[in-house]
């Protein structure tokens, strides 16, 4: 009997302890969504100055990628694309700024790796941009390849994935490398233009977004190599899966809103009028998708019709009409030989 009653008593205490943590649970579980709704607006960590992902210009108008994707996930979830708050980060603050509440989504052009889901507080959504890590020099040293600048002074910011990738890339090969580092990046930037280090590291794309807005563009050379494999995407906070789920969805609607045909043109004409399954889940007029989430049934249409789909996202920040004119390359959808690969909205 006494054996019994201690199993009970213990039996006990764990259905309490399990009782309190899924209180706890459920207090935070959607606690994000909880917050942007209240405050009626979402707060989105961009960078300021990387044309093409997430940009100010000198009358404080946003534009760039990243931006777009915090747009349609305001859209999703307060109905309005317009309400998003954009408070510039650093590379060496983001995640910062994300684990003590300060943002809601870092929407940064931020690589997914383990160390940052291990160690950081921060959960990642899916990749929105694949890049690759590329080298800058100066064109007038005739440089041709990265192996050439063995011994070379490289700029480098703190708190990136750049730094190892330099490392491993320069260690496999017996190179070496000095390097200089500078946390801010229009400093950082500006010192590699002015002949403080020989050479300049990061993602291709962030490379060539910055050299459109050098006083002498041609005056520097883009290297061939890439050196890494960068998937770009959103961090939300760790542990929030409903606001996760919420981030990570929205971004898919707008690729799979390219895959069906739908256009923030013709979004609310196919709303209205549509023979196709999938298209009216992905639009709200079949299921419930969007209630389960928390959010209006028609959060995809919203987002679509007030940000344009993928292609239309793409096309209007780095596209081929655009001064950084990006080729789609792995960017294009998994049917058209891309990585793109939505998950199915049903």
């Amino acid at each position: 009997m006494r054996k019994h009653n201690k199993m009970m008593l213990v039996a006990c205490v764990l259905t309490g302890a399990m009782s309190s943590f899924s209180a706890q649970a459920a207090t935070t579980e959607g606690s994000v969504l909880a917050a942007v709704q209240s405050r009626d607006m979402l707060r989105c960590g961009v960078s300021s100055d990387k044309a093409g992902f997430s940009y100010v210009n000198d009358d404080g108008q946003w534009s760039g990628m990243d931006v777009d994707l915090c747009r349609g996930v305001a859209a999703a979830v307060l109905g309005d694309a317009q309400k998003v708050e954009f408070v510039v980060t650093t590379a060496k603050n983001r995640f910062t700024a994300l684990a003590s509440g300060e943002i809601d989504v870092l929407s940064r052009a931020t690589t997914w790796t383990a160390s940052r889901d291990a160690n950081l507080g921060a959960d990642f959504t899916t990749p929105w941009f694949y890049d690759g890590q590329g080298v800058m020099t100066h064109a007038d040293f005739g440089v041709s390849s990265i192996e050439e600048l063995d011994g070379a002074v490289f700029c480098l910011s703190p708190g990136t994935t750049s730094e190892q990738n330099l490392e491993d890339y320069f260690s496999r090969r017996g190179l070496s490398y000095r390097t200089v580092v500078i946390e801010k990046s229009t400093e950082l930037y500006n010192a590699f233009q002015h002949g403080r280090c020989d050479a300049i590291t990061n993602d291709m794309s962030g490379l060539a977004s910055r050299r459109t807005q050098f006083e002498d563009p041609q005056a520097f050379t883009l290297l061939p190599e890439t050196i890494s494999k960068e998937p770009l995407g959103a961090y939300v906070p760790q542990g929030d899966a409903r606001w996760r789920d919420i981030v990570t969805w929205t971004a898919f609607a707008l690729m799979t809103a390219e895959e069906l045909g739908v256009t923030s043109d013709n979004a609310e004409q196919m709303k209205a009028k549509t023979d196709n399954a999938n298209i009216a889940r992905l639009l709200g007029t079949d299921g419930r998708i969007g209630e389960r989430f928390g959010l209006s049934n028609d959060w995809a249409y919203q987002a679509i019709s007030q940000v344009g789909n993928y292609e239309e996202i793409f096309n209007r920040n780095v596209g081929p009409n655009t001064p950084l004119r990006f080729e789609r390359g792995l960017n294009r959808l998994w049917n058209d030989q891309g990585l793109l690969y939505p998950a199915p909205i049903r």
